[in-house]
């Protein structure tokens, strides 16, 4: 009985001496210090931003030029890649072969207008005899059925000088409107084939065009802005072309295609520039950028104090000596900015440096803010 009283004693001390060593340990833990971090302020400031489009120029007036009569090619009157006026002669077909047919059509009339003359004055006085009873009836059915067999040749006859002088015409290829004429595809003495042979390809320059595509969901705000006159200001429409450069005209909107196409969802939309200098080119390819009915004044921070989570966005908001973890929808990047469409308010004080370390919650320390840090004093 004594021997197992012993064990327990033995036991117990054992206990009491685990719990001894145990307590100052755990009452010892270190505490985290608060993270150092820099912090800007979200204010509201002006937001001007453009969505961009890619796009193509397109010439508003551009003919392909090619022959409606057959024949070699006997006189080019341009200077290649130069502006042409409207009806400016630019090639001439061999001309002798419609020339002697529209002669021979000329004289056809003058000998189809003499036999009707001949024939309507026989008309008219066996018209007069036979109120006399002068004539056998017959005689007049005779005289009035020349008649109008010389008044059919005649019309036929004036037919064929009018299609004559038509070929005659289209021997001689003339600028339809004034532009600027590509390289000829064709040289003197080539044989040219109606409707067939391209001779060579004119384009007007000024004003002229940018097409690009648009979302169905979208037709609705470029409809709007054509109804106030094409563009909302100065800045509505602005092009840059391949080479990186801003042109400096304004654009209008012009058109808006009839239709969409059911195969993608989108439709045309053709905005016109004025190119007093030629620097667009027809085909050329460029980037529109169309300005966002967004744009105004809005609330912007630093594009740096965003992270990303699954596809979500968060700032950290410092309040006191506690970092809050926000969620923000976002807005256009401005360059090294970025516009905050919700989320946090103006006046809220964004960590911009430091929360790499952080979690929502957690102790900070407010340092310089990185605004102020190492940057040059402006002038």
């Amino acid at each position: 009985m004594k021997k197992m009283n012993h064990i327990v004693l033995i036991s117990a001390a054992g206990v009491l001496g685990f719990s001894a060593c145990n307590g100052p340990a755990q009452k010892g833990a270190p505490v985290m210090p608060p993270t150092p971090v820099n912090i800007t302020e979200a204010s509201v400031a002006p937001a001007v931003y453009y969505d961009r489009y890619p796009a193509t120029v397109v010439a508003l007036n551009h003919v392909e030029l090619r022959s409606q009569v057959s024949g070699f090619i006997t006189g080019i009157f341009f200077k290649e890649g130069e502006v042409v006026q409207k009806g400016k002669p630019l090639y001439e077909i061999d001309r002798r072969k419609y020339e002697a047919a529209f002669h021979q059509a000329e004289a056809n009339i003058a000998s189809a207008r003499a036999n009707y003359n001949k024939a309507k004055k026989d008309d008219e006085r066996y018209k007069r005899l036979a109120e006399q009873d002068a004539i056998a009836r017959q005689i007049l059915d005779n005289a009035e059925a020349a008649l109008e067999t010389n008044r059919s040749q005649l019309a036929a006859a004036e037919a064929n000088l009018a299609a004559v002088r038509t070929d005659l015409d289209y021997s001689l290829i003339k600028a339809p409107f004034t532009g600027r004429i590509g390289i000829s595809q064709v040289r003197l003495g080539s044989q040219v084939t109606p409707g067939t042979t391209l001779l060579n390809t004119i384009s007007s320059e000024n004003p002229i065009a940018v097409d690009f595509v648009i979302n169905e969901s979208d037709i609705s705000r470029f409809a709007d802005i054509q109804s106030k006159g094409g563009a909302v200001n100065d800045t509505t429409f602005r092009l840059q072309t391949s080479d990186g450069s801003e042109y400096v005209h304004a654009g209008k909107i012009l058109a808006i295609d009839r239709g969409v196409d059911n195969q993608t969802g989108t439709i045309r939309v053709r905005i016109e520039f004025n190119n007093p200098d030629d620097k667009l080119k027809d085909g050329m390819s460029c980037v529109l950028n169309v300005l966002n009915s967004q744009s105004g004044d809005r609330l912007i921070i630093p594009y740096k104090a965003i992270t990303e989570q699954m596809g979500e966005y968060f700032v950290f908001v410092a309040k006191d000596s506690i970092a809050a973890q926000q969620k923000v929808h976002l807005g256009p990047k401005l360059r090294d900015r970025v516009v905050i469409m919700d989320g946090i308010q103006a006046g809220d004080k964004i960590i911009t440096e430091g929360f790499q370390r952080l979690r929502d919650g957690g102790r900070i320390q407010i340092g310089i803010p990185a605004a102020q840090q190492g940057e040059p004093v402006k002038k």
